[in-house]
């Protein structure tokens, strides 16, 4: 088994030292940081994160292989900042005002991580303005909600509606996601995007993004 196989596998089983090893296994082979980001530790998020959306893995799983992949990346970081790698996109998260909620919006932070983007996370509770300010600050390509309570999905559609109001409605998409929503929801209220789950997350954000570019 090559060791961009053994990387994968690394990960998806949570192996810290495992990833480490095999990463400077591939790097004395020759194979190229990013062979390795791309090919190995990503490719092995991928991988769990599509059973995880089959429910063939479960919340643990993906919490302990996102910990070993964030210390591959760090692993791997100097020589991906030589070779110039750039993210493959910037997302905003955040769980809206009013709504404390944090499991699904850190999945979301584990998949989209795990796909290679730059996530800003702001966090639970977050107010409408607050979402504003890091769309105006950060400029990202995806802005994404969450909401667990059907109390606060109002919010969402005040948090479209700010941004509309503020003029950055066209800078950025916006997902939205959690237990009470649905698609029929999300295009009601002005979303661009519904995910059922963190792994659908970030197809979806992925697919906006090769769309626009």
């Amino acid at each position: 088994m090559g060791v961009l196989t053994l990387l994968s596998e690394a990960v998806q089983k949570g192996r810290a030292d495992d990833v480490l090893t095999l990463i400077n296994a591939g790097l004395d082979q020759g194979l190229a940081a990013e062979q390795l980001l791309d090919d190995g530790l990503l490719q092995g998020m991928a991988t769990l994160g599509e059973r995880f959306k089959n429910n063939q893995a479960w919340v643990p799983e993906v919490l302990l292989a996102a910990r070993v992949l964030n210390k591959g990346m760090d692993a791997l970081k100097p020589r991906l900042i030589e070779a110039g790698l750039t993210s493959r996109g910037k997302a905003v998260i955040g769980t809206v005002e009013g709504d404390l909620h944090d499991i699904g919006k850190n999945l979301v932070k584990i998949m989209f991580e795990g796909s290679g983007f730059e996530v800003i996370d702001l966090g639970t509770n977050v107010k409408a303005d607050e979402f504003v300010e890091a769309v105006s600050a950060h400029h990202p390509d995806v802005l994404c909600l969450s909401a667990l309570l059907t109390t606060t999905i109002g919010e969402m559609q005040a948090v479209i509606g700010a941004v509309e109001a503020a003029g950055l409605r066209d800078q950025v998409k916006i997902l939205v996601g959690g237990a009470p929503v649905t698609e029929d929801l999300a295009s009601q209220i002005g979303a661009d995007g519904y995910a059922a789950d963190a792994a659908a997350a970030a197809d979806l954000a992925s697919r906006i993004i090769a769309l626009a570019s």
